[in-house]
C-alpha cells in the first residue's frame, strides 16, 4: 500500500497525488556513498545527488557529527550581527581564497534563494553608495531558476512558478538562454548572436538603469545549457562597458560539480558576485553564501555607512563548521580531481544512450551534470503538453522508482531527464547509473513510439 505524506507539505510535489490511492511516497531512511535506502531496505543510485546538493555522498556522517558535536559544545549559535566566531571568519577566508580574485568578502545566508536575494540587495546598496540610485533593473535569462523569495523569484524566468504571486519584486528583463539544440547559430556565433540581444535591450531599458545581469554558467532549468565559446567574457565586457555588476548564480554549479570550485572559472570571466549553497556543505547543514569582489564590497567599509541587510542564521557557527570539514575531504579526497578524471566517460556513456534511443534527442551538459531531451521522432520534433505530462508525471516517476534510480524530469516546454551524481562516483557507480537509465527509456521510447 502506497504510504501517505501525513502531515507534511511537500515541496513543488502535487500533495494530493500520494496516499494509499495514490502514487507511493518515495521515503529515504539512510545513505551510504552514492546509495540512499528507503524505509523498507531498498537501494537507489542517488544520480542527482539530491537535488545537487549531496557533492561528497554519505559517508561522512561520523566526521561531520563529531564536528558539529565539538561545535555545539563550544559555541552553539552566535550571529554576525556587529559580531562573530571562529567558524564564521575561518570558512570567509577559506572561500575568499578558494575564488577568483578580486573576490574577496563573503556574505553568509541559510541557502540558495536567500544568497540570490542577498546578492541583489548588495547590488542594490553598492549603486546607492556610487550616486546611481536609478539602477532597480535586472537581466537575467529565460527559463533559469534562481530561487522562491519574491525578489529571486522575479529573476527567475520560469513564468508558471510567477504568476500566481502577482508582479514581481525586481522590474527584470529575461533574455535568451544558452541552449544550443534546435539551434542554426552554434560556438561563437551563437554567443555573439545572444550577447547583442543583451546589449539591445541594455540599450532599450537605458544602461544606467540596469543594475545587475545573473546568469548560471550551466543553467540548470531547461536542462543543463553549457554557455558558448566566448559568451561569458562577453557578458564581463558588456557589465564593465555600462557600469553594471555580473552575478554568476553558482546555487547549483559551485564547489566541484563542473570540476571546477566555481564553475564560472571555466568560462573565462570573473563576476562581481558569485551566489553559492548546495554543496557549500555539501548539505550536512544548511548554508549558503554571496561572495562578494572588493569594488562591491569596498563601499560597505566607508565611514559611517551601514550594510541593511541580515540573516539570523547566516553563518550559523555548527554550518560553518560542517562546511570547513566538507571544503577539508573535498581535497583529501581529491573529489573535483574526480569529477576531472570521469567526466568524459560519463558523457561518452550518456551518447551511447542517444545513440540507442530514437527518443533521445539530445545529450548536452558538463562535469557531473547532465540532461537527455526526449524527442518524439528522428527530426527531434517536440512532445506537446499532452505527450509531456504522460511521460514525466505519468509514466517516468514509477518507472525510476523501480528502477532504484534517483533522477530528475522536467517540463520547461521541453521534456529533459537530468543527472548530478555525487561527485564521489567511480566507473561503477556511473555505469550503474547509466544501466538504469537505459532500462526507463526502453518503456519511455515504446510510451513515445508507441
Amino acid at each position: 500500500m502506497a504510504v501517505a505524506q501525513g502531515s507534511a507539505l511537500l515541496h513543488f510535489s502535487r500533495n494530493g497525488a500520494f496516499g494509499p490511492d495514490g502514487a507511493e511516497l518515495l521515503v529515504l531512511d539512510r545513505g551510504e556513498g552514492a546509495y540512499v535506502f528507503d524505509t523498507n531496505g531498498n537501494r537507489y543510485v542517488d544520480a542527482l545527488s539530491s537535488l545537487y546538493c549531496a557533492q561528497i555522498g554519505y559517508s561522512f556522517g561520523e566526521e561531520m557529527g563529531a564536528v558539529a558535536a565539538q561545535q555545539l559544545q563550544q559555541l552553539a549559535f552566535n550571529t554576525l550581527w556587529g559580531t562573530a566566531h571562529p567558524p564564521a571568519l575561518e570558512l570567509a577566508e577559506r572561500l575568499a581564497g578558494l575564488a577568483p580574485d578580486p573576490i574577496n568578502k563573503v556574505f553568509f545566508t541559510s541557502g540558495g534563494s536567500e544568497s540570490v536575494e542577498a546578492a541583489w540587495k548588495l547590488a542594490r546598496q553598492y549603486h546607492v553608495f556610487n550616486g546611481e540610485p536609478q539602477r532597480l533593473k535586472a537581466i537575467a535569462r529565460k527559463t533559469a531558476y534562481h530561487g522562491v523569495t519574491l525578489g529571486a523569484l522575479a529573476l527567475t524566468g520560469v513564468p508558471a512558478y510567477k504568476d500566481v504571486f502577482g508582479p514581481p519584486a525586481i522590474e527584470t528583463r529575461h533574455v535568451a538562454n544558452t541552449n544550443p539544440f534546435r539551434n542554426p547559430l552554434q560556438g561563437e556565433a551563437l554567443a555573439a548572436h545572444l550577447l547583442a540581444e543583451i546589449e539591445q535591450v541594455i540599450l532599450e531599458e537605458g544602461p544606467d538603469t540596469i543594475a545587475v545581469i545573473v546568469a548560471e554558467p550551466v543553467q540548470n532549468a531547461g536542462g543543463c545549457f553549457v554557455p558558448p565559446p566566448g559568451y561569458w567574457p562577453g557578458l564581463r565586457e558588456l557589465a564593465d562597458r555600462y557600469g553594471i555588476l555580473l552575478h554568476a548564480d553558482e546555487v547549483i554549479t559551485g564547489f566541484g560539480r563542473i570540476g571546477e570550485w566555481f564553475a564560472v572559472e571555466r568560462y573565462g570571466a570573473t563576476p562581481d558576485l558569485i551566489t553559492v549553497a548546495k554543496g557549500l556543505t555539501s548539505a550536512y547543514a544548511p548554508m549558503g553564501a554571496v561572495l562578494v569582489s572588493d569594488k562591491v564590497a569596498d563601499p560597505f567599509y566607508e565611514e559611517k555607512r551601514t550594510l541593511l541587510h541580515g540573516i539570523t542564521f547566516g553563518g550559523h557557527p555548527l554550518c560553518a563548521a560542517i562546511a570547513l570539514k566538507n571544503l577539508e575531504i573535498f581535497e583529501r579526497e581529491g573529489v573535483i580531481d574526480n569529477v576531472n578524471a570521469h567526466e568524459a566517460g560519463l558523457e561518452a556513456r550518456l551518447q551511447t544512450l542517444k545513440d540507442e534511443f530514437t527518443v533521445v534527442g539530445d545529450v548536452r551538459g558538463a562535469g557531473f551534470f547532465w540532461a537527455l531531451e526526449f524527442v518524439k521522432d528522428e527530426a527531434s520534433t517536440r512532445l506537446d503538453a499532452d505527450e509531456r505530462e504522460q511521460l514525466l508525471r505519468g509514466y517516468m516517476p514509477q518507472a525510476m522508482l523501480e528502477a532504484r534510480l534517483i533522477a530528475r524530469v522536467d517540463d520547461r516546454g521541453d521534456a529533459v531527464m537530468q543527472i548530478a551524481p555525487p561527485l564521489i562516483s567511480d566507473d561503477q557507480v556511473l555505469d550503474e547509473i547509466v544501466e538504469k537509465m537505459r532500462t526507463v527509456l526502453r518503456g519511455a521510447e515504446d510510451l513515445i513510439l508507441g
